[in-house]
């Protein structure tokens, strides 16, 4: 798999991506094989990052190109070099690649806006040169810092080659065993240092180098995570922080994905239904889908498509895992969910075809943005020791959509992959007074409004914006672009002026192959 079949947190695609499980913290489970490193206290943690020397971070012109090669923004990059392992200062050490994309306004003085990818597994440039236009109002006044979170993008990535969930015809499980141990032969226990608390200890370091006192945040999906870990660890050198698509300290993926997806596919039937065009087009649209998931769970179809990539001929087995796949990955944003009803419709008459093509697509470009050894080396160390098997209510998952493959390959993965340092907070309750905006989608399938509203418990002053029918990440969505610009240049929560998201209404629904009604 390209990463797809663990594409739990994400934060691309124009959207961020996806998280889940709630049960409150329970003991750390028996370390999997491998090397298991000891959970890092907050004042070890800081004195880990202040042990290494601030340098000073050059940089040069360079353009940063599109994921596609449609277009190229002026920065100006550099290398910081950090150690691999924290707590060995004088050891190993690894490349950050860090880009400054000026402000316009050459005068401003305003904190630069850091920029926290998904995933795990996205690096912060491919998602700014994806999502460009929507900081263009931010980039007005304050630069745009991205630091490619170690084992991402050009920062070491850790990359391993995962068969894809969608073209499974069997039991996938000893082809992921199989890719996870030429993945650690490849790069050895050294995986363990690749976890969110030495990405925030890279991102004071970075700080530092620059010479900057103070920072603004923007964090997407597991971004958040990292958004939050900074707060807590360094408060005074955060300005105001925006949390997109948002987890929750206590928060550990797995259990709840399922649950969460399934909550966003009713929202995403319901939203038809209540939509006088759309209900007219697909008046059946709830029979349509609960007769394709009967129908693709014992029975399988070989297709064969035109290659969403190449246009040449593709031999297919449309199976459950193509059907589950195509409902995951078009359920993460309005626009995508807009071409679902007409695909279920065509599907349940017995045209597979184009909901098959758009899933192969949609996976391809989810697996090309993520770094699969870097969100192992997160998930293993950061969620599934925290959660147990009492934790998993398999009765509640097996009546979803997704059911517990994707839960099942992470365990599975965990069984074999090494712990790394993690801080022995980090799944406690975060308290901050740092101004915090926070951005929910209604129809969420992995970081569903109520997360937000967890996370916010503990934020003095915050504001909790929930735009109707959309999915996960807002950065584009609507005028949050222009939400997220006045915020950080006034980060006044509880003042700022929301009534434009009001007028706003998602994507509508394709009520024919041209489109959606006049």
């Amino acid at each position: 798999m390209r990463s797809d079949l663990r594409a739990v947190l994400f934060g691309a695609l124009g959207a961020s991506c996806c998280l889940g499980l709630r049960p409150a913290v329970a003991a750390t489970a028996a370390a999997p094989s491998g090397v298991a490193a000891p959970a890092m206290g907050a004042p070890a943690a800081a004195a880990l990052a202040a042990r290494t020397p601030a340098v000073q971070l050059a940089l040069h012109e360079c353009r940063l190109e599109h994921p596609l090669r449609l277009a190229s923004i002026a920065a100006r990059c550099g290398v910081l070099k950090v150690p691999e392992d924290r707590s060995q200062p004088g050891g190993a050490t690894i490349d950050l690649s860090v880009a400054v994309v000026p402000a316009l306004n050459r005068r401003a003085a305003a904190p630069p806006l850091f920029l926290l990818a998904g995933g795990p597994g996205q690096s912060a440039t491919a998602m700014y040169t994806s999502l460009a236009a929507a900081f263009a109002r931010v980039n007005r006044n304050h630069d745009i810092v991205l630091v490619d979170q170690r084992g991402t993008g050009k920062s070491a990535p850790l990359t391993c080659d995962y068969p894809d969930d969608w073209q499974a015809t069997g039991d996938i499980m000893p082809a992921i065993r199989h890719a996870t141990l030429a993945c650690l032969n490849k790069y050895g226990d050294r995986v363990r240092f690749y976890t969110s608390s030495a990405a925030v200890a890279d991102l004071a370091a970075v700080r530092e180098a620059l010479k900057v006192p103070a920072i603004d945040l923007y964090g997407a999906s597991y971004g958040t995570r990292v958004a939050q870990l900074y707060m807590r660890r360094f408060p005074a050198s955060v300005h105001a922080v925006i949390l997109d698509g948002v987890t929750y300290p206590a928060q550990a993926i797995g259990p709840e994905t399922p649950l969460d997806g399934e909550r966003a596919l009713d929202l995403i039937v319901k939203r038809c239904q209540d939509s006088q065009d759309c209900a007219a087009g697909y008046p059946e649209l709830q029979q349509d889908l609960e007769g394709l998931r009967r129908q693709f769970g014992p029975q399988k179809s070989m297709l064969t498509i035109d290659d969403p990539n190449s246009g040449l001929p593709l031999k297919i087995e449309f199976n459950r895992n193509v059907l589950n796949a195509g409902l995951r990955f078009l359920s993460y944003s309005a626009a995508q969910a807009s071409l679902l009803p007409a695909l279920i419709h065509r599907a349940a008459q017995g045209a597979l075809a184009p909901l098959a093509a758009q899933t192969v697509m949609t996976a391809r470009q989810v697996g090309d943005q993520l770094a699969s050894g870097m969100q192992n080396s997160v998930i293993c160390s950061e969620d599934l020791p925290f959660f147990t098997a009492a934790d998993i209510d398999r009765a509640a998952i097996s009546r979803t959509y997704q059911g517990a493959d994707q839960l099942d390959a992470l365990l599975e993965i965990c069984k074999l992959w090494p712990r790394g340092p993690v801080d022995a907070d980090l799944h406690s309750p975060l308290q901050s007074d740092v101004p915090t905006l926070l951005l929910s989608g209604e129809a969420d399938p992995v970081t569903p409004p109520a997360d937000a509203e967890r996370a916010a418990r503990g934020l003095a002053h915050h504001r909790h914006l929930k735009l109707s029918g959309e999915g996960h990440g807002q950065v584009a969505t609507g005028c949050v672009p222009k939400l997220m610009a006045e915020f950080l240049d006034a980060p006044a929560p509880e003042k700022l002026d929301a009534t434009c998201l009001e007028r706003h209404t998602p994507a509508p629904f394709f009520v024919s192959v041209t489109g959606p009604a006049p």
